[in-house]
């Protein structure tokens, strides 16, 4: 069981670890609120990894059949999503000094990269690549899926324990004027992520 577990750590952190809108959030929202922030909202994909990790170690082939047939559906909500994180991001005025999110802003930060990672479905995609790759088809027994499942949260929230870590060491030296441009270049390079899947997502629907 312990070999699941390593396993899952492995997948998890590999997941995680590429640059990406929830990377760039998870940074944004360290400098601007702090680790807790840039931390729980990085729980909030690792949450929805576990999920889609879950699927593919259980072999749950209807769950993963759905959310694959409606996988355009959920993109199209994910690229406008996006969209308008990316918007809300560039529109956020930095506070003189640094502040520390609130419970509640918490929860919307969990709650948001949650729901942005859970609507990319092609995410059951790569853990099916990466199961079968090494030789994890799926898991021999429910015990043997569950220590997977956790191992894949546990090294997601590893990545996202480490970079809000790194990033909140630096966080004191980023003043208004920087954030300013922090939140620019952030909220242009997530919209871009967002234009990115809805141009890829129009050209699909034309070819069809």
């Amino acid at each position: 069981m312990t070999a699941f577990l390593l396993k899952g750590l492995a997948i998890g952190f590999s997941i995680a670890a590429p640059v990406g809108p929830i990377g760039l959030l998870c940074t944004r929202r360290t400098l601007a609120h702090g680790r807790a922030s840039g931390l729980v909202s990085g729980l909030g994909a690792a949450t929805a990894d576990a999920m889609y990790g879950s699927v593919a170690g259980f072999g749950l082939t209807a769950v993963s059949a759905f959310l694959l047939r409606e996988e355009m559906a959920f993109r199209a909500v994910g690229g406008l999503f996006l969209l308008y994180l990316g918007i809300t991001t560039i529109r956020a005025r930095p506070a003189a000094e640094a502040v520390k999110a609130d419970d509640n802003g918490l929860l919307r930060d969990y709650l948001s990269t949650l729901v942005l990672t859970l609507t990319n479905p092609l995410t059951i995609l790569s853990f099916a690549a990466i199961f079968t790759g090494l030789g994890i088809v799926r898991a021999q027994s429910h015990t043997a899926a569950g220590m997977l499942v956790l191992g894949v949260f546990l090294g997601s929230a590893t990545w996202w324990l480490i970079l809000s870590g790194v990033v909140g060491g630096i966080r004191e030296r980023f003043g208004p004027g920087v954030m300013r441009w922090v939140n620019l270049l952030s909220g242009l390079a997530i919209c871009g992520f967002g234009v990115f899947v809805l141009t890829e997502l129009t050209r699909q629907a034309a070819g069809r």
